[in-house]
């Protein structure tokens, strides 16, 4: 099926790139100093396209795509700041695929580029795109490790003119020469800060360095530290500036609770939590702690699954589906679910672990409360951590409210809806410890002073395992 032509009056990917007005502004310029647009047909795209997106309920620009599809559709590069959630996607994804439309790609030879840091963002960028590009005849193909890379060089050699790629398999593909990348015009850097975190930064500059030099760039990123902006002063080409969302902070909809624990009591704490009605997202520090505590999860009646980067990338993808759909109620994860992760309505985020900076918390925290819905954020917070706890709340811009808890308390319940776990409820009433993993309220009342010290040192001993494997 041969592709539809681009819409009128927009420059095509191998035309000389002119940047739109600049109203004699020698520096980038913010969100505030465009327009608003209250539809996406004010924002100059096509008619069918804007035709698709309402028969998709896509009705309504965010902030950051009225801000910045103008421009980009007018070949600029865009710098664009914006918290994950805020519907940056379609921000770059619209302007690429219009700008790409009626050409056809050689075999190995893409026309443009999106780069991501994960696997599971790169499933969600082009599941979203994927409906759009199919109204315009744009072809995309999604390259990333894990995955049988026979597979996708042979997409490539079809003819792919989107390649929605991490990094590293890029790279691979490139070395193999099984794709090409000097007939790339416009590149999008999704998620660049975390590209940059990942020790991605090398392969990133290598293929930009391979595009054609004057193409367009378009980077998204929801901080700009040093790295970001290392590229932006390398790659990008008087950037549009926007950033609808301050630099550090969390959206209005979320609410931020630290939870103080006793360190012996903390897995009690977590496990239930996990056991609420609603879907919760869990994090840990390590794999071997995500999978130690989802075992005892499942032990405890808990639907619950785990997700690391030790998991093959069909395991990752069937247990996101499984999380997405509600079969498991609990997703146990580590950093590698910070991004790239949508689900719907998933309104509580758990640091189980407190995250190692305020980067990361926000990252975390910004899998709820996506699109303007309402979301809570919880971090479980032991003596020893709450001096660091209260650094990384203050570096990134959030006062949290600070509650201490119990397992079985119904502050906890009020809380986060947490209550006993199936297998628990079905056994001793509330008596049983949880295996190795601290306990909860409701033993016995007479207990000797020499069986009580022993049982306290059982436990602190129990909780130390589950932290040395991280």
């Amino acid at each position: 099926m041969n592709a539809k032509p681009p819409a009128p009056g927009l420059p095509r990917p191998d035309e000389p790139r002119e940047s739109a007005p600049h109203d004699g502004h020698s520096t980038p310029r913010t969100a505030a100093d465009l327009p608003p647009a209250g539809s996406f047909d004010a924002l100059g795209l096509p008619p069918e396209l804007t035709t698709a997106m309402a028969d998709l309920g896509v009705r309504e620009p965010f902030p950051i795509q009225a801000a910045t599809l103008p421009e980009a559709l007018a070949g600029r590069d865009v710098l664009g700041r914006a918290r994950t959630g805020s519907g940056k996607t379609l921000a770059f994804g619209l302007a690429l695929l219009v700008r790409t439309a009626g050409r056809r790609a050689d075999a190995k030879r893409p026309l443009a580029l999106v780069l991501v840091p994960t696997r599971e963002l790169a499933q969600q960028v082009g599941d979203a795109l994927a409906p759009y590009a199919q109204v315009l005849g744009v072809r995309l193909a999604t390259v990333v490790g894990g995955l049988s890379i026979n597979r996708q060089s042979a997409l490539l050699r079809a003819g792919a003119d989107v390649v929605i790629a991490t990094p590293g398999r890029l790279v691979d593909l490139v070395s193999r020469r099984d794709c090409h990348l000097d007939r790339v015009r416009i590149t999008v850097l999704d998620e660049a800060d975390q590209m940059c975190d990942l020790g991605f930064l090398p392969q990133v500059s290598e293929i930009l360095g391979q595009v054609r030099p004057d193409g367009q760039r378009l980077l998204f990123s929801a901080t700009l530290d040093r790295a970001v902006d290392q590229l932006v002063r390398d790659w990008l080409d008087d950037p549009l500036l926007v950033s609808v969302d301050r630099a550090e902070g969390s959206v209005a909809t979320m609410e931020h609770h630290v939870l103080n624990v006793h360190p012996a009591d903390k897995y009690a704490t977590a496990t239930e939590i996990a056991a609420r009605d609603g879907r919760v997202l869990m994090f840990l520090d390590t794999k071997a702690g995500v999978d130690r505590f989802t075992r005892h999860l499942r032990a405890s009646g808990v639907r619950a699954a785990a997700l690391h980067s030790g998991k093959s990338q069909p395991q990752r993808t069937h247990t996101l589906a499984q999380f997405k759909e509600g079969e498991i109620t609990v997703l146990v994860a580590t950093n590698v679910a910070a991004r790239g992760i949508h689900v719907e309505a998933l309104d509580l985020v758990v640091n189980v672990d407190p995250p190692a900076d305020a980067k990361d918390y926000l990252h975390r925290g910004g899998r709820t409360a996506r699109a303007g819905q309402s979301g809570n954020v919880v971090t479980l917070v032991t003596p020893g951590q709450r001096r660091d706890v209260n650094r990384m709340m203050s570096d990134a811009g959030i006062r949290p409210t600070v509650t201490q808890v119990r397992s079985g308390e119904e502050r906890l319940t009020a809380l986060t809806g947490a209550k006993r776990p199936p297998a628990e409820a079905r056994a001793t009433g509330g008596n049983a410890p949880f295996r190795g993993l601290g306990t909860r309220p409701g033993r016995p009342a007479k207990e000797s002073r020499k069986a009580a010290e022993a049982r306290r040192t059982a436990e602190a001993r129990a909780a130390a395992r589950v932290r040395k494997g991280r």
